[in-house]
């Protein structure tokens, strides 16, 4: 949701088509640039994809998807390798310590959005 909710344009009045919105943004610039990109949401979705993973928290809570980003972090074999993209400030932290890199939201959205303009 950080990346959703770093462009005011009116995503929280149709959370799951935002959500719908980013995982194709994700697919296409995955594919673009050979990268492999998981999401984590917190509530399930029954949004698929066969480029992206699509993760959700085992239980829908404030910070559980978060909660479920350093679990999958710390359950990495190669944790160094990992880009979190975030602006929360404690989860990045959590995801620092854990060995993972930060990418913050707003500027991930300025490289994800010029290849769906395409």
């Amino acid at each position: 949701m950080n990346v959703i909710g770093s462009r005011p344009d009116g995503w929280w009045r149709d959370r799951e088509g935002a959500r719908v919105r980013l995982v194709a943004q994700l697919d296409r610039w995955s594919t673009a640039h050979s990268q492999s990109v998981a999401v984590v949401f917190e509530h399930p979705t029954s949004i698929r994809s066969s480029v992206i993973a699509i993760h959700h928290a085992s239980k829908a809570a404030a910070n559980s998807a978060d909660d479920e980003i350093v679990r999958m972090v710390c359950a990495d074999d190669h944790p160094d390798e990992i880009n979190v993209v975030t602006s929360d400030a404690t989860l990045g932290e959590r995801v620092r310590s854990a060995g993972a890199a930060v990418y913050p939201a707003a500027k991930f959205r300025e490289l994800i959005d010029p290849i769906n303009a395409t």
